[in-house]
């Protein structure tokens, strides 16, 4: 299937569904998909802290909690390919409440070991593997549900990323007050509860039969398996605004946001303190949700253009903390690069699961979110050795300038410039409603 087939498709199945009175965006099944999205996140946010805490407080030094979060890095990044192929020939909504089952079991056991004081590295470890398999399995399939809850894909994908963000925002303070007051166990029940509540929410949810036309799963055994995995990859190498935009995120990662993260978090601490520190991501969260508010409003014709452009206010995050300004300056450039940073997230997130046709949009999620942290690794490994060449004030800056780069880039390449979206026929119900002239160009 060309690209151009993909679209028409899409196209097709985004106006059937507006013609037919659509899917309230507000409905039961998407409202119990919301909770359970807002609330794994929330857990999500507050397992950093739970490590840290726990880990120190056993004796184990900040390279064992690197370890442990990388365990769980590593076992998603290498085979949540390979559960995007199982997604699109399995039940997603079986897959997603068995992954949920299988870390509420995990971090149950997890808090047994903090609560009782038998903690091994190589135990939270294993723990932290098995999580990242689970993950691994759930993920393709938060993209396929989502169009199948709601007519509005783009308001729905930004009502769950302002949820996801207002739940950054708390994780960690939570965290910190079930630290304080109980234990790091405490913090790891915690997580486990936030799974069964998500698991909980998936069973009650009613999920809406796929789309007319698509395929049936190719076969059994491992050659149909491979034959599947195939098919995903030439699905995704044939839209070249896809695989254009995972290669220019590559870069991205490598040179912005790898370093960004490691870089920020030292300087701020060595030069304000940890409160200053706190107090600037308390700012780019809440710029987050701001861009997802935004992204529940404006409907621009070119998603990815759009976006795009919003991705130009990132550059105010590492440069003023690259350029010494002070905490205030850090807090606002940070509040504006995550308002840019979610709008973003929420036109490629849209455009992804409208442009790909439904039998391999897990697979294609997968292959997306494989090659958008792939290389993350790479860019936090070196910042280190550049900030010792050549200061960490530097490389802040070097990565301001690149995330401008990238943005440009984004911007020059046609395919991912001149996009239309598929849903263009709820852009036009949404001008009608708001009393705008049909006939006047699209935001």
């Amino acid at each position: 299937m060309t690209g151009t087939d993909a679209r028409d498709d899409t196209t097709t199945r985004a106006a059937r569904g507006t013609e037919a009175g659509g899917r309230a965006l507000w409905s039961r099944d998407f409202a119990l998909f919301f909770v359970a999205r807002a609330v794994a996140r929330l857990g999500d946010t507050m397992l950093p802290v739970a490590l840290a805490a726990g880990l120190l407080e056993h004796g184990y030094g900040a390279g064992a909690v690197g370890l442990a979060m990388a365990s769980t890095a590593a076992a998603f990044a290498g085979l949540v390919v390979l559960g995007g192929v199982v997604a699109d020939r399995i039940s997603t909504r079986r897959l997603m409440i068995g992954a949920d089952l299988v870390r509420l079991v995990t971090q149950s056991l997890a808090a047994c070991l903090f609560f009782t004081g038998h903690v091994v590295l190589w135990q939270i470890c294993a723990i932290g593997f098995v999580n990242g398999v689970a993950g691994a399995v759930f993920q393709p399939g938060v993209a396929s549900t989502v169009p199948r809850l709601a007519a509005d894909i783009q308001g729905a994908n930004g009502a769950i990323r302002t949820a996801e963000s207002a739940a950054q925002l708390a994780g960690p303070a939570v965290a910190g007050l079930l630290v304080g007051f109980a234990s790091p166990g405490g913090v790891f029940a915690a997580h486990a509860a936030t799974y069964a509540t998500s698991a909980l929410c998936l069973l009650l949810l009613r999920l809406p039969p796929l789309p007319e036309g698509v395929r049936a799963v190719s076969g059994r055994g491992m050659r149909a398996f491979r034959v599947d995995l195939v098919q995903g990859w030439r699905e995704f190498r044939s839209r070249s605004w896809l695989w254009g935009v995972i290669a220019v995120w590559c870069l991205y990662m490598i040179a912005v946001w790898g370093p960004t993260v490691p870089l920020v978090a030292t300087e701020v601490v060595q030069q304000h303190g940890p409160r200053a520190y706190g107090l600037i991501n308390s700012a780019l969260g809440a710029g987050t949700v701001v861009g997802g508010l935004m992204a529940l409003r404006l409907r621009p014709r070119r998603m990815l253009r759009a976006g795009a452009l919003a991705l130009f206010a990132f550059v105010g995050f590492p440069a003023a903390v690259g350029a010494g300004l002070g905490v205030s300056a850090m807090a606002a450039g940070a509040a504006v690069a995550g308002a840019g940073m979610s709008f973003w997230g929420v036109m490629w997130a849209t455009s992804v699961q409208t442009q790909v046709p439904a039998d391999v949009l897990n697979r294609i999620h997968a292959y997306d979110v494989a090659g958008s942290l792939a290389m993350m690794p790479v860019g936090q490994a070196l910042a280190g050795p550049a900030a010792d060449a050549l200061g960490v004030g530097h490389v802040l800056l070097i990565s301001a300038a690149t995330s401008l780069v990238v943005a440009a880039t984004l911007l020059a390449i046609p395919a991912i410039r001149n996009l239309v979206r598929a849903d263009i026929s709820l852009v036009r119900a949404d001008i009608d409603v708001v009393g705008a002239d049909p006939s006047a160009p699209a935001r």
